[in-house]
């Protein structure tokens, strides 16, 4: 069988017209030949009824003490009713279709209510229902515990919950809707000339999903990539091709264009504080006590440097405080900065190539940008910025490397 998964976010199915160009595509894919999984999220965004965002709400606003286990149950709600919403949508057409949980589908996870990883899929049913040419409609963003718990997968697991489905089932691709043209070399709200990418490789996107382009989740394309499943990133509203995210096997021309690429995009994540510790004299396990007592309160520590006289690292506003107040418990008297960001600059190209750093350097000095702290990996070059100083150095550095005359 030619299998083709679909996966269309919560915007793609909030509404009666959103929910009119999904059918579209899923009826567009029939014609060509596919048997079709279909992944569905939940629909809207917070304030909608089903949206994922509102149940969270609903907690809050009865009692606020549910427990980890029920809180999954009563999350994997919203997937279910856009299910069987579409279920009943394409019945109506005469398409024959079956939905189905994330449990039913197969998908067995770890333990771990409100951000579980998947262990196992078995796709024998959805086989089954494929071969009798239904379209398989399937729950993302959840599976079971081999107690047959609900569990959810965190943020972007319909992402994650599509890209596995297409492994377990060897799908010649999956397509992920939303309600962009696919992956831009900048985020356009911010950059008015950014981009489309037509293609990207696997270490690309990851990198890029990573350091805040929020189009795809980076554990749906690490799952993707071992797998060497191609990945389309397209527009509900649309027919574009979009962006296709593939590796080393597709594609041998395309490789080449995308690996000889200098700069591909411009990512960054706002709302982050930098902390530093200064060590004492001869107090040589400040790193270790320091990054212990992050660990041991579950705060999570990005863009670390290391020296002989301390560390300097950053974590996010909402959770400053707490780190502050830890690092005092323990006698030190740590400097903060509140409200930063990180800007990323991605590229395979990038490694080993001289000047690039000055030509950073000099495009945040040209509009008076302060790099706070830097560092960079094989492909990402980080700088750290003050917040107000975040979308003027998005937009200098996405000039600055010609990304808007792609």
């Amino acid at each position: 069988m030619r299998i083709l998964v679909q996966k269309f976010g919560g915007t793609s199915l909030s509404t009666k017209e959103a929910r009119e160009h999904a059918i579209r595509h899923i009826q567009d894919a029939l014609e060509d030949g596919y048997r079709l999984v279909v992944v569905v999220s939940a629909m809207g965004r917070k304030g909608e009824p089903y949206a994922t965002d509102t149940l969270l709400e609903w907690i809050e606003q009865n009692g606020n003490r549910l427990p980890e286990r029920e809180r999954d149950m009563l999350l994997c709600c919203g997937e279910m009713i856009s299910a069987a919403t579409l279920c009943s949508l394409l019945h109506e057409r005469g398409i024959p279709a079956a939905a189905f949980t994330g449990a039913q589908a197969g998908i067995l996870t770890n333990h771990v209510f409100g951000n579980a990883h998947i262990v196992s899929i078995d796709p024998t049913r959805i086989r089954s229902h494929l071969s009798q040419q239904e379209v398989v409609i399937v729950c993302g963003f959840q599976g079971r515990t081999s107690a047959n718990d609900f569990t959810t997968l965190g943020r972007g697991g319909s992402d994650t919950s599509a890209t596995a489905l297409a492994a377990a089932l060897k799908a010649e691709v999956c397509d992920i809707y939303t309600d962009v043209d696919g992956i831009y070399t900048a985020d356009p709200r911010i950059v008015e000339d950014a981009k489309p990418l037509g293609q990207v490789s696997y270490t690309e996107i990851c990198n890029m999903a990573h350091h805040g382009a929020k189009v795809i989740h980076p554990r749906a394309v690490e799952v993707a990539m071992e797998a060497n499943i191609p990945i389309r990133v397209r527009n509900t509203f649309g027919t574009d091709q979009g962006t296709l995210v593939f590796g080393q096997r597709e594609l041998a021309g395309g490789v080449r264009q995308v690996a000889d690429r200098f700069v591909t995009g411009i990512a960054h994540v706002p709302s982050i504080t930098q902390i530093e510790v200064t060590a004492a004299e001869g107090q040589y396990d400040l790193q270790l006590r320091v990054f212990k007592a992050m660990a041991q309160h579950h705060i999570s520590v990005d863009f670390i440097n290391v020296n002989p006289s301390g560390v300097v690292y950053t974590v996010f506003d909402h959770v400053a405080d707490k780190a502050v107040e830890i690092l005092k418990e323990l006698n030190y008297a740590p400097r903060y900065r509140k409200q930063c960001a990180k800007v990323s600059i991605i590229g395979g190209g990038i490694n080993g190539v001289p000047g690039i750093m000055a030509t950073i350097v000099e495009a945040l000095t040209e509009q008076d940008i302060q790099i706070l702290q830097s560092s960079d990996s094989n492909a990402t070059i980080w700088v750290l910025v003050k917040g107000e100083d975040m979308k003027p150095a998005v937009k200098a550095l996405h000039r600055t490397f010609g990304l808007h005359n792609r």
